[in-house]
This record gives C-alpha cells, sequence and structure tokens, in this order.
C-alpha cells in the first residue's frame, strides 16, 4: 500500500527515508540520515530530460522504463537492507513519477507500509527555509583566533547548555588554516539542511550559545536570518593573551603535516604581504611553530577588531582569562549568568 505523507509529518516519523533522485541532487542537497537509492544515475537523468525537452514526455517516459528495468531486482534488495521492516518513506525532487514508481515497485514486491513525501526534496527545502527564517535566543561568544571557542561550547553543552556549532557543521573553522584536518564542506544548501535539524533538537524559547562568525565559513554560508540574528545580539568576549592563543594552535595544528601549513600560509599572501608569508614559511621551515603562530595571530586579530569597531553600537560584555584551559572558561561564562 502506497499513501502521500506531508513533509513535517514524514520528518516526525521514525521510518527510514529513501531519496531515488540522482547522485548529483542527492549531493547538492538531502534529508539528513536519508538514503539515496537513485533511479537514474546522473548521465541517465540528463539523457531522459533530454529527450523530454527534445522529443515528447511519452518518450522520455519510454527511455526512462528501458533504463530503470534492469534495475527493479536490485532496487528490492538495497531497499531490503536500507527499511528491513518493509516500511520506508520515499521521495524524488517534487514527489512524481519517480517516488511514485518506486514506491509501487517496492509495494507490489512485499513490503508493507510505504509513504511519498508531498512535493518531495523541494516541499523539505521550502520548509527548512521557512523554520530558519524563526527567531532564536542567541547568546554569541566571541574571542579572537586561537580562543579555542569551538572546545569552549563543547564544554557548555557538557555543563547542560544549548548550543549550535556551526563550524562543525560547516566542517571548517572559518580561517585559511580552517580546513586543515576538516572532512570535505558540504554545499551551503546542506549546510542549511543540516543546520535545521541541529536547530529542531533544540528548545528555542532558551538561550542556544553560538560562536560569533563571519557570513562565510569556509565555502558555505551561514542563512541570512540567522547571521542578522548573530549580529544583532550581544556579544559575551573572550579575552586571552595572544602568547596562550598561539601555545593552544601549535598544539592543534602542529600534527596535520608543515605541507598543509604552508599551502594555507600562501592563501595569506594578499592579505599579510609577500614579506610577511616568506617569513613565516621560513619560520615553519625552521619548525618554528610558536613563532608562525604569533605571526599568523597578528593578522587575524586586526581583522577581528576591525569587525568589531564597525558593530560598535552594539553591548559587549569582556571576560578576561589567562589561559585557554577551555573547561575552566565555559565554567567562567556560565558565572556570568547573561
Amino acid at each position: 500500500m502506497v499513501n502521500n505523507i506531508n513533509i513535517s509529518e514524514a520528518l516526525c516519523s521514525t521510518r527510514p527515508i529513501i531519496d531515488v533522485r540522482s547522485p548529483k541532487e542527492y549531493q547538492q542537497g538531502h534529508i539528513p540520515n536519508a538514503i539515496n537509492i537513485p533511479l537514474f544515475s546522473d548521465e541517465e537523468r540528463a539523457e531522459v530530460g533530454t529527450t523530454y525537452k527534445q522529443v515528447s514526455k511519452e518518450a522520455a517516459i519510454e527511455q526512462g522504463t528501458t533504463l530503470v528495468n534492469p534495475k527493479l531486482l536490485n532496487f528490492i534488495h538495497i531497499s531490503k537492507k536500507a527499511a528491513p521492516e518493509g516500511s520506508a518513506i520515499i521521495h524524488c525532487w517534487r514527489g512524481g513519477m519517480r517516488s511514485q514508481s518506486f514506491a509501487k515497485h517496492l509495494s507490489d514486491n512485499g513490503f508493507s507500509e510505504l509513504s511519498v513525501i508531498t512535493g518531495g526534496y523541494k516541499a523539505y527545502r521550502n520548509y527548512v527555509l521557512d523554520q530558519l527564517e524563526v527567531t532564536i535566543k542567541i547568546k554569541l561568544l566571541g574571542g579572537f583566533t586561537g580562543s579555542g571557542k569551538t572546545y569552549i561550547l563543547s564544554e557548555l553543552k557538557k555543563l547542560g547548555h544549548q548550543i549550535l556549532d556551526l563550524e562543525g557543521l560547516a566542517h571548517h573553522k572559518g580561517s585559511a588554516f580552517g580546513g586543515i584536518g576538516q572532512d570535505a564542506q558540504p554545499t551551503s544548501e546542506q549546510f542549511d539542511n543540516n543546520l535545521f535539524r541541529e536547530i529542531s533538537k533544540l528548545d528555542r524559547t532558551l538561550p542556544i550559545w553560538i560562536e560569533d562568525e563571519s557570513y562565510s565559513i569556509g565555502t558555505v554560508n551561514v542563512p541570512q536570518q540567522i547571521h542578522t540574528q548573530m549580529r544583532s545580539s550581544a556579544l559575551i568576549f573572550i579575552d586571552i593573551p595572544a602568547e596562550e592563543r598561539a601555545t593552544h594552535l601549535v598544539q592543534e595544528y602542529t600534527k596535520v603535516g608543515d605541507h598543509l601549513l604552508a599551502d594555507s600560509i600562501l592563501k595569506l599572501s594578499k592579505r599579510l604581504g609577500l614579506e610577511k608569508v616568506n617569513l613565516a614559511l621560513e619560520l615553519l621551515s625552521e619548525k618554528k611553530y610558536y613563532e608562525v603562530a604569533l605571526l599568523s595571530l597578528g593578522y587575524y586579530d586586526k581583522l577581528y577588531k576591525k569587525g568589531k569597531n564597525r558593530e560598535a553600537a552594539r553591548t559587549v560584555t569582556t571576560i578576561s582569562r589567562n589561559n585557554t584551559n577551555h573547561y575552566e572558561n565555559a565554567l567562567a561564562l556560565e558565572k556570568l549568568n547573561l
């Protein structure tokens, strides 16, 4: 039996979600945890699309059927692994022919409870974008590079506070060195999807700690509404001496390999200037990591101060700390009781 289900009901369900769009569509953006069982490969989808535009809908359907028929048995096999209880939610781009035909095929071959998402992934994206427009109560944590803000957020979470780790979701720490040791970044679309999933787990009536970020984190963008709320939120700035932050950066980055550090330093050529870049590379070749870190912090501290000065009208609470003990710093923030 196949029925229709709206997106809010689908997201509340514990049943497996099967996305039958092509791999490229799935990669661009998908419902988190959805399982991709593509009806067509990327190439096949392009071929059918061309036939639809240049010949006719009927010819495209016939071509699609020819391409799919050899895969039918495999679809059942893979779907049984994805949904061993015989119950699943299916979707394609708009809840049309791909998802309907896939669901019917599974229903005809032993699956007992199947639902197709009305409006498909497009309905999900509209739902996500609408939900990201909702106001949240932000506690914005700022601090110069190397302050360990992400680690402080982790400690705050252990202490029972709500957090949103934007850099964790972006797989990037925001600087030229931010992609080192990280998984490949998601698309901005998928970043939205993952961010919505995390927000949906939180109580929006209670404060949520977020690290102060630029609009862009590596190659992904923070949703405009969320970023606007961040910019208008009071800033809690943790001020740690550069020497301590440099030591923290050395501990964090020296294990990744000098070649990756050198690549990141070169990314700063236009901003640092050739002379400082060459000096940093020379220090790196001599294994003087602490000096490289201090040199880099000189640039990033100026950049952060410039951003703070542009937003001088907002409330800033500064808390001075002597070191990067993340747990102790989290406790200090908690005691502010702001």
